[in-house]
């Protein structure tokens, strides 16, 4: 890649340069609108070329934004995205063109996911999936109940894209819209993509709706003519909604899942030709009732490599706009250190060819978690059961129950959302499911919604689950055959970090280590660091290093294990009697740091504790992982400071 596209200011076309906010927008001519979408496309490429983000499913959306802008009058109408990762085009026609090209993902810059903290029209956060038709309902409902009769109303919009239609969330949604009086527009992005393709039937349905053209003219005669004659109204909703659906069933001899909810369907339509969606959100936007307008796209529309592979375009980092060669492509030979998700992809295929019980459970991730590995020799034994992180966890207990032995792989901001399932389904039943936890810790540009900042502190509150964390690509090779091996076996929880580590020479026998048991990597006495996590390898070695380079005499111990912690170790610690520093990646409340301080209290011994690790009074933005590790005081310079401190 030439420094030249690397350095490269985008430059927006005529159309897009005119527009700070969506009422230049629509001031714009219809006709003007298709070349505005071709503006924005290349502005997209121009910016995501050198400071990356995500990339197909923004350039996916393109019409589809310009044609919700242009319709209706936002911010007062109210576009709630799902999935906002597509709504990279809502920034550029809100007001954040410019901050976009030099900030997007970057500390004290743009969010990469829709933030009401920086802007009105961002109207509701959306960094993961499925939330968009319950939040939008809940905004339908109090605008209802808030204008009553006056007119006029205002407008809300649930756009919902990359196959999070599949989330239980959205049928739950779904569910209280049809039986609810609302005004809802649903908008359903049908990419035929999550991150990796869709699974599952309703994917399969979606893919194969059909809408015959003379049951939509002649329904759309029908509802103008009913319009004009003062004959649509709430109470007649009913009536004409089982006309609707009747009048499809004979002319195009089927009823999809949103008619058979009652929820008027339209489509499907083109979703990149934006005059078409501009006259069809004109002709459903006074409509009485929920509706959902089904738009068919293609993730990465107007970038060939990205349209030929959309997965590897979701963020594919720095390319060359010109040609589509990415960064990763062209590093050259130096090697560098595997990524943690891999390393776990190629240890579970290795476990899995010894042991037949061993299946591996995504929730639309195989790809991210690296579970993909073992799909390519074994998909029988693998399980993508889409954006259903619940179901994934409850699904995996079943298999548990009857004799499998599950590995999870799930991000682990998503894991979140089946908080309950792990206790109610797995922890409560004592049955053996390892949850791989990626992404757990700081994961740098995708912010807020992405770090895993939490799940150290939920899980171990739950009874019975092992919760451990890998210093190195070794260690987490040898957590793994543990929790496969352990007997009597229990729910294994094991965290680790996007991206590398420091080790090439990563690969090791598959022994399996003493649940419960840390290691002591530095002997000392005047002062004692306990990690967790890769911070032991990394920040903290350096900063053990620093200090003891300066006479500062610092043991350092690596406690692997959160749950059950290793009180042989602890009684070490405190017969220094020392100060004490503990550092983690994730908040410090509730985890390493507060079990280290409630056993020195509950064993007696008073000593100094400094605990280092997240936030628990505010939420991290984005930034570098380097950046936000400093500005929460868990790198290098932090931990050695806190260690000189502890020894005034």
């Amino acid at each position: 890649m030439s420094d030249t596209n690397s350095a490269s200011t985008p430059v927006a076309g005529p159309l897009l340069s005119a527009i700070d906010s969506p009422s230049d927008l629509r001031r714009l001519h219809p006709e003007q609108l298709p070349q505005l979408c071709s503006e924005i496309r290349q502005y997209l490429i121009q910016t995501l070329s050198s400071n990356p983000g995500h990339f197909a499913s923004s350039m996916g959306a393109v019409e589809m934004t310009v044609a919700l802008h242009y319709v209706f009058n936002t911010p007062d109408d109210r576009i709630v995205w799902d999935v906002g990762h597509q709504a990279y085009g809502h920034k550029l026609l809100t007001g954040r063109r410019e901050a976009f090209a030099t900030g997007n993902r970057r500390l004290g810059g743009l969010s990469g996911f829709p933030n009401p903290d920086e802007s009105p029209y961002d109207t509701f956060a959306a960094g993961h999936a499925s939330n968009s038709i319950s939040a939008a309902l809940g905004m339908a409902v109090a605008a209802r109940m808030q204008a009553g009769d006056c007119p006029p109303r205002r407008n809300v919009v649930a756009v919902i894209g990359d196959a999070s239609i599949s989330g239980g969330l959205a049928f739950e949604g779904l569910n209280n819209a049809a039986n609810t009086p609302n005004n809802l527009l649903i908008v359903l992005n049908d990419n035929d993509m999550s991150i990796d393709r869709p699974v599952g039937a309703l994917s399969s349905h979606m893919a194969h709706i059909t809408t015959s053209p003379a049951y939509n003219k002649l329904r759309y005669g029908v509802y103008r003519a009913l319009k004009k004659m003062g004959l649509v109204s709430e109470k007649s909703r009913g009536r004409i909604l089982r006309f609707n659906n009747s009048l499809k069933s004979l002319l195009s001899h089927e009823q999809n899942i949103f008619e058979g909810l009652n929820i008027r369907y339209f489509g499907p339509f083109d979703g990149h030709d934006v005059l078409k969606i501009v006259r069809v959100l004109t002709d459903i936007r006074d409509m009485e009732g929920p509706r959902i307008l089904h738009l068919r796209t293609i993730k990465g529309r107007g970038y060939a490599p990205a349209e030929a592979d959309p997965a590897r375009w979701h963020a594919p980092g720095r390319f060359d706009p010109a040609t589509g060669r990415r960064a990763e492509a062209v590093q050259g030979a130096v090697p560098k250190p595997p990524k943690f998700q891999d390393v776990m992809g190629d240890t579970l295929l290795e476990l899995a060819r010894r042991d037949q019980r061993i299946v591996a459970v995504t929730a639309a991730m195989p790809t991210g978690t690296s579970i993909s590995t073992m799909q390519a020799e074994m998909p029988e034994r693998v399980f993508d059961v889409g954006i259903s992180e619940g179901h994934a966890v409850t699904f995996a207990g079943g298999l548990a129950k009857d004799g499998m032995r599950p590995f999870v792989g799930i991000y682990s901001s998503f894991l979140q959302r089946a908080y309950d399932h792990i206790i109610h389904d797995v922890a409560l039943h004592h049955l053996p499911v390892t949850f791989c936890i990626d992404r757990a810790g700081l994961v740098g540009e995708d912010g807020a919604t992405h770090h895993g900042a939490f799940d150290l502190a939920y899980l171990r509150s739950v009874p019975g689950m092992t919760i451990a964390s890998p210093r190195d690509e070794r260690s987490l090779r040898r957590l793994l055959v543990t929790a496969a091996t352990l007997e009597p076996a229990g729910p294994f929880a094991i965290r680790y970090p996007r991206g590398g580590g420091r080790s090439i020479d990563w690969r090791c026998a598959l022994k399996p280590v003493e649940v419960g048991r840390g290691e002591r990597l530095v002997s000392g006495r005047q002062v004692a660091l306990l990690t967790i996590g890769p911070v032991g390898a990394g920040d903290a070695a350096d900063a053990v290093a620093r200090a003891r380079a300066e006479g500062i005499d610092v043991a350092h111990y690596d406690m692997i294990f959160l749950r059950p912690l290793d009180e042989k170790l602890l009684e070490e610690v405190a017969a220094l009697d020392c100060p004490v520093v503990t550092v983690e990646d994730a908040i410090v409340d509730g985890g390493l740091g507060s079990a280290v301080l409630e056993w020195m209290s509950a064993h007696g011994f008073n000593r100094r504790i400094t605990r280092l690790g997240l936030p628990t009074d505010r939420f991290v933005a984005q930034g570098t992982p380097a950046q936000l590790r400093a500005i929460c005081g868990i790198d290098s310079d932090s931990i050695y400071k806190a260690l000189l401190n502890s020894c005034k």
